[in-house]
């Protein structure tokens, strides 16, 4: 039985008049090649999987670079957080460490603190009403903060579930062109199936070349998102210690 190196030999010798030289073509031009023969199904298929590939890379590295400038800037607002004797200190210098989701978590509590504070009567010494409200006002600032994080990153999954089915869409595309030539043709020959196999093949590799860097992607980041919720829950544990023990 002919292998599929064969094939695809025999296939550029018939394209060359049958010569046995061996032909040399770049992987771009064979791709190309292949694309600008394909059907108007498969090219419908090829955009989408470019589309899905090109759009899936932007957000990993927008979101790398997100993370990264978020986790630095995390750094330094707990160095500066653990370092002040006061909140307000903290709270000036939220505005130039804003990337931070621990900054969303402090200015949530630090408001409902501030809230508490200024129901107090004149002359009594400041004392939280309830400890309890500030804990929900950090949870609910975590919630907004996670939402903020996973932003962009479902559609990652997305790619990664749907691009492997797109591609095989193309690849049952391309065979069945290729079932139709020898129907038609009555011949089994390279020349008859060879283009609607590599159609298929076309359709497959980009199916996996978009679902695979995605899927890998989606893993890292999600990882990421949960060790910002972590910290985000260390930060509001450590925040009720201090207000507790200070206005309590």
């Amino acid at each position: 039985m002919p292998t599929l190196g064969s094939l695809s030999l025999a296939l550029l010798m018939q394209a060359q008049g049958g010569s046995s030289a061996p032909v040399e073509l770049s992987s771009g031009s064979l791709i190309a090649n292949l694309i600008g023969r394909s059907t108007v199904p498969a090219k419908i298929v090829i955009v989408l999987l470019v589309g899905f590939s090109v759009v899936s890379w932007g957000v990993i590295f927008y979101k790398l670079f997100v993370f990264n400038r978020s986790k630095k800037q995390s750094v330094q607002f707990l160095d500066v957080f653990r370092r002040s004797n006061k909140f307000s200190e903290v709270q000036a210098v939220c505005r130039s460490l804003g990337e931070s989701p621990l900054v969303g978590l402090f200015q949530s509590g630090y408001a409902e603190l501030t809230a508490q504070l200024r129901q107090n009567a004149q002359g009594e010494r400041p004392t939280l009403k309830s400890i309890a409200a500030v804990d929900r006002a950090l949870m609910r600032a975590s919630g907004v903060e996670v939402n903020k994080l996973e932003h962009w990153i479902p559609f990652l999954a997305t790619t990664a579930s749907v691009s492997p089915f797109i591609g095989l869409f193309g690849t049952v595309w391309g065979i069945l062109i290729a079932f139709e030539q020898i129907g038609q043709t009555g011949s089994t020959s390279i020349a008859a199936v060879g283009p609607g196999i590599s159609e298929a093949l076309v359709t497959t590799a980009l199916g996996l070349a978009a679902a695979i860097p995605a899927v890998i992607a989606y893993n890292n980041l999600t990882g990421r998102v949960k060790s910002f919720a972590s910290d985000m829950d260390d930060f509001a544990m450590e925040f009720l210690n201090i207000a507790e023990r200070n206005f309590t």
